[in-house]
């Protein structure tokens, strides 16, 4: 598949060393990219470290003889699928604002034709200026996307919004703006993570669930055009961005939610639930010397989420579940997809190696009435696409 082409533009503010980083990202996801950079942004980092990160040559002069492209900000243009600068300075946002073309990177603004993406970066009190306000809401008007700046300590020594957005925040939006849209105008439902079980204020019963791969699923969802619901029991995990999500503890809170979202086309329940609560919470903690002997509890079935889910699924929806086994896989799994009547089982072993609890790759395979399909060792991000691929095909 050729590679997309994403021409990044530096421009002149502290935050632009962070943009080596952002451009040697992109370029491992397999993007094809070419840098821009105004003559103040060399003075922070030099075009050579964006050549050796992107094995292109950076272009700064709107005169450079050196190039191969006769004219190459129009040679840029025609080629590119997105335009990023990253970080932004308010000079920069009010010359795209205002058509002003006085060197490479606002030239090339006004001969592009794809998408541009801006992640500003200046003081607290330039951002907040009426003109920055003002240049935005124009640029906004005209069809570019912003990266909203994040708020923290600042260069200059102020406290408050203007850094640059965090550089995964970044890739998120290229990402969501690159890739192709077949989820476009479908829902998708997706559980992750684990629930705890209340014991006493203190304890509880989990699992060792990150929540990785249902948060993979919601990021791709998302990026491939789908409204996505993450209902999400407890994770350290920073929220997808374009996701809406629902903050639940317990199985019986993620039931309810599932219940409450059955407007779905896909529904993918990656979350790892308790099957058992305790019959009583107790109010205070449990000390050690109230159990003279071995401690009893007393535990309940907790209700069957994708069970119930699927039970009420219309003509059209699927329905997606996932097994954690440490032995016969498939056996477990095909037990679950007939057991539960989903549409498919997506089958892992706890004991594989790289596809455990808080791994960033999986190796699953794919359970459906029609057979068995192995996947290789893959990112979790690639084991979601290929979940999607696979659903969209049924």
């Amino acid at each position: 598949m050729e590679k997309k082409i994403i021409v990044l533009g530096v421009t002149g503010g502290i935050a632009a060393y962070k943009s080596a980083q952002l451009a040697s990202n992109l370029l491992k996801k397999g993007y094809d990219v070419h840098v821009i950079m105004t003559k103040n942004a060399t003075e922070f980092v030099t075009p050579l470290t964006f050549e050796v990160l992107t094995n292109n040559k950076v272009a700064v002069d709107t005169f450079d003889r050196n190039f191969d492209y006769n004219v190459n900000h129009v040679s840029l243009a025609k080629k590119a699928d997105l335009f990023v600068v990253a970080p932004a300075t308010a000079n920069v946002i009010a010359k795209f604002a205002n058509g002003i073309a006085d060197d490479m990177l606002t030239t090339s603004y006004l001969a592009f034709r794809c998408p541009t993406l801006i992640a500003p970066a200046m003081n607290t009190a330039m951002l907040e200026h009426v003109a920055t306000k003002r240049n935005m809401k124009a640029l906004l008007g005209d069809g570019v996307r912003f990266v909203q700046s994040g708020i923290g300590y600042l260069a200059c020594g102020d406290m408050g919004a203007g850094r640059l957005a965090d550089i995964a925040d970044i890739e998120a939006e290229i990402d969501f703006l690159l890739a192709a849209k077949p989820l476009n105008g479908l829902k998708v439902v997706i559980t992750a993570g684990p629930t705890q079980e209340g014991l006493d204020p203190v304890r509880f019963i989990s699992n060792h669930s990150s929540g990785k791969m249902g948060y993979a699923l919601a990021r791709m969802a998302r990026n491939l055009g789908a409204e996505v619901v993450l209902v999400t029991g407890p994770t350290q995990l920073k929220t997808p961005s374009g996701v809406m999500v629902v903050r639940v503890v317990t199985a019986l809170e993620m039931y309810n939610a599932a219940m409450n979202h059955l407007d779905y086309d896909f529904f993918v329940a990656s979350a790892a639930v308790a099957d058992y609560r305790a019959v009583e919470v107790a109010s205070q903690k449990i000390k050690k010397e109230d159990s003279k002997c071995l401690l009893e509890i007393a535990l309940a079935q907790n209700p069957d989420i994708v069970g119930g889910v699927a039970k009420k699924k219309k003509a059209g929806q699927r329905v997606v579940a996932f097994a954690m086994e440490t032995e016969n896989l498939l056996e477990n799994a095909r037990l679950k997809l007939e057991k539960k009547q989903v549409d498919m089982v997506v089958a892992n072993d706890l004991f594989e190696a790289g596809a455990g609890f808080k791994t960033d790759t999986n190796k699953v395979t794919f359970v459906t009435q029609t057979g068995d399909e192995a996947q290789p060792l893959l990112s979790k991000d690639e084991v979601a696409m290929k979940i999607f691929e696979r659903m969209l095909a049924l």
